[in-house]
């Protein structure tokens, strides 16, 4: 199996896949990884036109034609200006969003309705980090998994767990048809096997 390759693996914006491509390079030293940037808002896009291996993605995917592991569920938060009366409390609960203009991007992968949140006033923004720009400025809230705060922090925010938001979750699917020995192997690494286990 060394030598084929390379082998490319999809990632949604925030997914963290460092700790499994360390252990790939160790495994296997002659078979490259590329990682391949997925838009959250197509990531289905990327196994229909065959673009990857196997991919990080943010359920709910479609799962047609595709096998799926769940990896990970990523607390929700509330990101905010630092000057946000918000952040005077350590987690946040739906209900203390209840009056706040919530921003919710056209790249949003959470689809959560906030009761009581005001609407913008403005058109919805593209992207994620153009919602944090916005809450910098101290114009409303943008809910999104804490990887994704994490990924677009600035000085000017900040953000806050909200408890009762359901969460986010990271999973790694692959065309069921195009189960190589490659796509094993990379299970089984996110699997926590060991280099000797078999399957």
């Amino acid at each position: 199996m060394s030598g084929l390759g390379p082998f490319r693996l999809g990632v949604v914006p925030g997914a963290t896949p460092g700790k499994w491509i360390d252990v790939w390079k160790q495994r296997m030293p002659r078979t490259d990884l590329d990682l391949v940037t997925l838009d959250a808002a197509r990531q289905s896009e990327a196994f229909a036109e065959e673009a990857v291996d196997a991919a990080l993605v943010r359920l709910p995917v479609d799962r047609d034609g595709l096998s799926v592991i769940t990896l990970y569920d990523e607390t929700t938060v509330a990101v905010c200006s630092i000057d946000s009366a918000l952040t005077a409390a350590d987690e946040l609960t739906l209900a203390d969003l209840a009056g706040e203009v919530v921003m919710v991007p056209d790249d949003d992968v959470l689809h959560l309705e906030v009761p009581g949140a005001l609407a913008p006033s403005f058109a919805p923004l593209p992207t994620t980090a153009d919602a944090v720009a916005t809450v910098a400025t101290g114009v409303g809230v943008a809910l999104m998994p804490m990887s994704l705060a994490r990924l677009h922090h600035r000085k000017d925010v900040d953000y806050r767990p909200v408890t009762d938001a359901p969460t986010s979750t990271v999973a790694l699917a692959w065309r069921t048809e195009a189960t190589t020995p490659l796509v094993e192997t990379f299970i089984g690494i996110v699997r926590g096997r060991t280099a000797n286990s078999s399957r």
